[in-house]
């Protein structure tokens, strides 16, 4: 999909085909330039979504889990610091996001009828009540 007006297609055809919820991953071009399309979509279908950033439960969504974006964002600028400092791009170490979050919205489990399970909830990062 490479249309963000294909976004409305997307979650129709999830609901007709009767999915129990769904997984909304990452897109740079569609998904997180429309993510509160894309929050929208799934709240009117009344589909459960897991998303891989923060800002979907934040703006609506039900939950998300991935890596911390400040954290990257912060171990960036230690690379950018390292390079203007005279180090060579390609003698630099490849890093992998080291710290994830899980961010779940109560009110949003709430209005799709669904209870979270307070396991669940006690290893959350953080719970929008």
């Amino acid at each position: 999909m490479s249309r963000p007006d294909a976004l409305a297609a997307v979650f129709a055809t999830i609901s007709q085909e009767r999915m129990g919820a769904v997984l909304v991953q990452r897109d740079v071009l569609v998904i997180e330039r429309n993510s509160t399309t894309a929050v929208a979509l799934a709240a009117q279908r009344r589909l459960p979504a897991m998303y891989s950033f923060r800002e979907f439960p934040d703006s609506g969504g039900l939950m998300s889990y991935g890596a911390n974006v400040n954290d990257i964002h912060r171990r960036s600028a230690a690379f950018v610091n390292k390079i203007l400092k005279g180090a060579k791009p390609a003698d630099l170490p490849v890093e992998q996001p080291t710290k994830f979050e899980l961010v779940i919205n109560l009110k949003t489990a709430k209005a799709l009828g669904l209870t979270i399970p307070p396991s669940l909830l006690a290893r959350a990062d953080q719970v929008i009540e």
